[in-house]
């Protein structure tokens, strides 16, 4: 890995020894965070943990029993055992005629430079892309949102690219989307967007796990081999829709060029808690923390769009897993 710093407190459980065959495993006090841990919240899913003083921080998608969709901070020790805040973020406008939202979910949190930038999908007269950041989980300011609708799974990369500020989305329509590309984006400044570049399609026949469509999942890691995406992939199968995740390497310096992409998933819904749900058969990555000294990966991923669930692997296995299974 490159440029990542060293996390000796990271979450970690050595591979099971009936799981010698797999890349990444679930840890075994799965799902670490129920969906029922703040006072109102009718699920806890899609959310995005980093570290933070001397533990992590996160912001968590939390949809309350009227099943308003929103998001929370919350704060963590180990990265296992969770507080999380009863009632949503306020975030503070950076501008006084910044439209409200009418929902916010999926997050992503990326540290870049001097402050923690929140990305999610924001509602304003269908789902965009919607930007905030916060130096101390405390207070949030929101900014302009980066996408127009439709648009999904905006991802920014943790460092800038080419001068550029540098984000993954994935377009879409007022439905359930039946196209799902993910499109690289650049700026200058966190507000205007463009240098739109195409970046993966689904994979059709050659890959089922993704082949109606795709989106960015965390933050990328930069490795010596490139960039390291994890990414979700969907399956319409005769049960309906089947969230997988799988990864991809992408060029360092034009990461809208891909050097390799895995036809195998690396997790797919088997376990009760990710097949069961308010959304059945749904494994949903959002967030990653990579231990620069080890090269510890601990992958936290939505389960049935209802509780979160955590992964843990190695940055290393994963990249020899994409270069020998690449489509």
């Amino acid at each position: 890995m490159k440029n990542a710093p060293p996390l000796p407190n990271s979450p970690w459980e050595d591979r099971p020894a009936r799981k010698q065959h797999n890349t990444l495993w679930r840890y075994s006090g799965n799902p670490i965070i129920p969906r029922d841990l703040t006072r109102n919240s009718n699920s806890i899913f899609n959310s995005a943990i980093v570290p933070f003083g001397d533990g992590f921080a996160g912001v968590f998608r939390c949809d309350d029993t009227s099943r308003r969709m929103n998001i929370h901070t919350g704060r963590s020790r180990d990265g296992i055992t969770w507080t999380i805040n009863d009632d949503p973020i306020e975030f503070i406008k950076t501008a006084p005629e910044l439209p409200d939202s009418e929902y916010k979910y999926d997050p992503r949190v990326v540290f870049i430079e001097d402050r923690y930038y929140i990305i999610w999908c924001n509602g304003y007269f269908g789902p965009c892309i919607g930007i905030g950041y916060t130096f101390d989980f405390e207070k949030f300011y929101q900014m302009e949102n980066a996408l127009m609708p439709y648009n999904r799974n905006g991802v920014l990369f943790p460092r800038k690219i080419n001068g550029n500020y540098a984000l993954l989305s994935r377009p879409s329509d007022s439905g359930h989307t039946p196209f799902g590309d993910i499109i690289y984006s650049e700026s200058p400044d966190m507000t205007y967007w463009g240098k739109h570049r195409h970046v993966m399609k689904p994979a059709g026949t050659e890959s089922a796990w993704q082949s109606k469509k795709i989106g960015a999942g965390p933050a990328p890691i930069e490795t010596s081999e490139g960039w390291l995406l994890f990414y979700h992939g969907v399956l319409n199968s005769a049960n309906g829709f089947v969230y997988s995740f799988g990864a991809a390497l992408l060029d360092l310096d034009k990461p809208w060029q891909v050097i390799a992409r895995s036809r195998p998933y690396l997790i797919s819904p088997q376990e009760i808690y990710e097949c069961v749900g308010d959304v059945p058969n749904v494994t949903f990555p959002c967030a990653a923390l990579a231990d620069g000294a080890t090269g510890r990966l601990a992958i936290y991923y939505g389960c049935a769009d209802t509780v979160t669930g955590l992964a843990l692997g190695k940055v290393d296995e994963v990249v020899e897993f994409i270069r020998k299974n690449s489509l």
